[in-house]
């Protein structure tokens, strides 16, 4: 391992933003990562943990020791007659896994396939699409902390998940590093294609035979039809959450709105597709300069290339009070600011 001094962390973000890291370093295992956090040398020096970047906008430049996690592996510990068990490294791709598992016949994550980032980013952020949570297949979670180098082993209560949440966003933010997750895929597939445009899109593409490869496939050409390829064009995907509000909250929305979508969460929320409050609310297609709303989903924010995270953020804030005061609803960001 070596520590790099004013390392660029564009390459390290899906937004491709310019910010540079004081101090860097890679660390390609457990053991790596507990060397960095226990060397007394920096001890007091401000750490920032840095992924995959596909959930993240950087503002400003990183006056830290910017540690990036790149534990690879993927193993098979253990199966029986209904589901497969997988020990996967944080720093795997998280489509690659997806992909694995397609070929393999292991069933539960298909519907989530072309989500950027990493496998042990997908537990913090409880990523989700298509009518499936990735809480859903996650047997535990395996982290070290921060200040201690301690490992220890979250089980799936410990791990407190909720809509685009967990414990490692919330109580536990910036005190946990997640190095492995272990995940619970199904032998016997069950088929989600109810939800948005799966069911139609097969339909479209001629499949006769429901398959884990036809679902992925379906997925993968409704996401690139509407989202832009961080390759591309920098964005983290989609930048708010949907908002979840009171059914009668709902009721009087509809009242001025016929048109607005809702799905139920439970017996007393419902649930409104941010994107459809921002391309109500005329935002769908703009661009300031660098930065823009994507011309085919609201719900994404773009640099096109020269934009700054303090552009983007401002943006966001724009946005934010733009559907608040059309509709009366605040959305919450599902980026990380930093």
């Amino acid at each position: 391992m070596q520590i790099q001094q004013n390392v660029s962390l564009r390459n390290l973000n899906t937004f491709g933003l310019e910010s540079e890291a004081r101090y860097f370093v890679e660390a390609k295992s457990v053991d790596e990562l507990a060397v960095i956090l226990t060397d007394k040398n920096w001890n007091n020096f401000p750490k920032f943990i840095l992924g995959g970047g596909s959930n993240i906008l950087l503002t400003k430049n990183i006056d830290a020791l910017v540690i990036h996690p790149d534990i690879k592996g993927i193993e098979k510990i253990r199966e029986n007659d209904d589901h497969v068990w997988l020990h996967v490294g944080a720093g795997e791709v998280w489509h690659d896994l997806v992909m694995y598992c397609v070929a393999s016949q292991y069933a539960g994550i298909e519907n989530l396939s072309l989500i950027p980032g990493t496998a042990g980013a997908a537990p913090m952020q409880n990523i989700g699409a298509y009518g499936v949570e990735i809480k859903d297949v996650i047997e535990t979670v395996e982290a070290i902390s921060i200040t201690t180098a301690e490992v220890r082993v979250f089980t799936w209560e410990e791990c407190r998940f909720g809509y685009r949440e967990s414990i490692f966003k919330k109580e536990l933010k910036d005190q946990y590093i997640i190095t492995g997750v272990v995940y619970r895929l199904n032998k016997k597939p069950v088929f989600n294609i109810e939800y948005g445009d799966i069911k139609k899109t097969l339909q479209e593409m001629n499949v006769a035979n429901v398959s884990l490869r036809t679902i992925s496939n379906a997925v993968i050409h409704i996401r690139q039809s509407k989202l832009p390829d961080p390759a591309q064009i920098g964005n983290a995907g989609s930048f708010f959450k949907n908002p979840e509000i009171e059914k009668s909250q709902f009721e009087l929305l509809k009242n001025s709105f016929p048109t607005v979508p809702g799905y139920a969460v439970g017996n007393d929320k419902i649930k409104v597709p941010a994107g459809w409050l921002i391309e109500q609310a005329g935002w769908k297609g703009y661009r300031e300069g660098q930065i823009g709303v994507h011309e085919r989903q609201a719900l994404v924010l773009v640099n096109y290339g020269e934009g700054t995270g303090q552009d983007i953020k401002m943006l966001s804030e724009k946005i934010q009070d733009s559907v608040e005061h059309k509709f009366g609803i605040r959305l919450s960001a599902e980026v990380n600011f930093v």
